[in-house]
């Protein structure tokens, strides 16, 4: 098994931790998309809501024309040509020597039509199919606790799983498959790695013998042969019609090979400001306010003698139910409870229980930690 770039029997094979890498910045590429939209959806609701809304099918639409691009152009995925592999049309014969006595890059080796679409039919529709069931399986309350639910979306929730309708039936046949299905299908790419790993097959992803290719590492004579065609391309005509002709006629090319380094780099810049912005990052500590200096926060009301007593060496826990604090809720008071707790004794009492300021459930804020 090979571990290392430089160890194992074949040079060209990728290792595992290579095919890792690029499935990662393939999963990246989707949330970062559509963090940015939702960050200028604020500006311009009018125009990118309908894409957020839809963000799935609009990343999958984007993504064709990506992978459409890299596979024609240099037989391998956006990702996998980031991390410098290919794609190889899996010979039933291995070439290895007649390869490394002739030289070049065998003509059997190019991705064919039916190869590039069985390739952009798994790249765009297995993520694609995922994010959907994944979006279902959560709107059906799969996953998340009913506490966290408002009381609005937990009814919801109980109406649409207890329909005895055929639709009814088999959102509840859905929700309880969902999760094995989706474990299931992790352990056998897991099994697959595995095998990989460890010399027991040449695909990495078992949709990969069907498609007929495996990944290989780019070497010298990949290189040269995309500089020669670059070179090819400089030496046509100089003149200003001919140069500006040519550059309208690439530029949907230059923008597709441009990716490479804009959307890594694109990435990086955005977790940078997230963490820049962050309440704990230097920014906040360096910028000033030109307002003057930050408002200190009220200070917490004493509890009424009348009220509930409260135990300062049990931090986290509920006054009310004496346990560790569920779905923190706070009063208009400062106070800090469960939600159910909360609910139930504004629900019957109209008052904090510990100092009995007034307070309605309309008041009732959720904590977020």
């Amino acid at each position: 098994m090979e571990f290392f770039n430089d160890v194992g029997g074949d040079p060209l094979k990728p290792s595992l931790f290579e095919l890792v890498a690029q499935e990662q910045l393939r999963d990246l590429l989707q949330p970062a998309l559509k963090y940015v939209l939702a960050v200028f959806a604020q500006r311009y609701p009018r125009h990118l809501i309908r894409i957020v809304n839809r963000h799935e099918e609009f990343y999958a639409f984007i993504m064709l024309f990506v992978e459409r691009h890299y596979l024609r152009k240099h037989n391998a995925s956006f990702a996998e040509n980031f991390y410098g592999l290919k794609r190889r049309r899996k010979p039933w014969i291995s070439t290895e020597r007649a390869t490394a006595a002739v030289g070049g890059i065998p003509a059997g080796e190019k991705l064919r039509g039916r190869e590039i679409w069985r390739s952009l039919l798994l790249l765009i529709a297995i993520p694609y199919l995922r994010a959907k069931g994944q979006d279902y399986y959560e709107s059906l309350g799969g996953g998340i606790d009913s506490d966290i639910l408002e009381d609005g979306g937990s009814e919801r929730h109980i109406r649409e799983l207890t329909d005895e309708s055929i639709a009814g039936v088999l959102r509840r046949k859905f929700k309880t498959l969902y999760p094995w299905f989706n474990t299931g299908f992790e352990v056998w790419l897991l099994a697959h790695n595995v095998a990989y790993l460890f010399d027991r097959t040449p695909f990495y992803r078992p949709w990969l013998a069907w498609i007929g290719v495996d990944l290989r590492r780019l070497n010298m004579d990949d290189f040269l042969a995309h500089q020669a065609k670059q070179n090819a391309i400089t030496q046509t005509k100089s003149g200003f019609l001919a140069v500006l002709r040519r550059l309208l006629l690439r530029s949907p090319q230059l923008l597709l090979d441009s990716l490479r380094l804009l959307l890594p780099t694109a990435i990086f810049f955005i977790k940078f400001l997230e963490w820049w912005y962050s309440p704990g990052s230097p920014a906040r500590s360096l910028s000033i306010s030109p307002q003057g200096p930050a408002v200190p926060p009220p200070q917490i009301l004493p509890p009424h003698p009348a009220g509930i007593t409260i135990d300062s060496t049990k931090y986290g826990h509920c006054p009310l139910c004496k346990e560790l604090i569920h779905n923190a809720t706070a009063l208009p008071s400062g106070y800090v409870f469960c939600y159910r707790c909360a609910h139930d004794h504004v629900e019957q009492h109209g008052n904090c229980p510990i100092t009995l300021l007034p307070a309605k459930a309309w008041q009732l804020r959720k904590v977020l930690v």
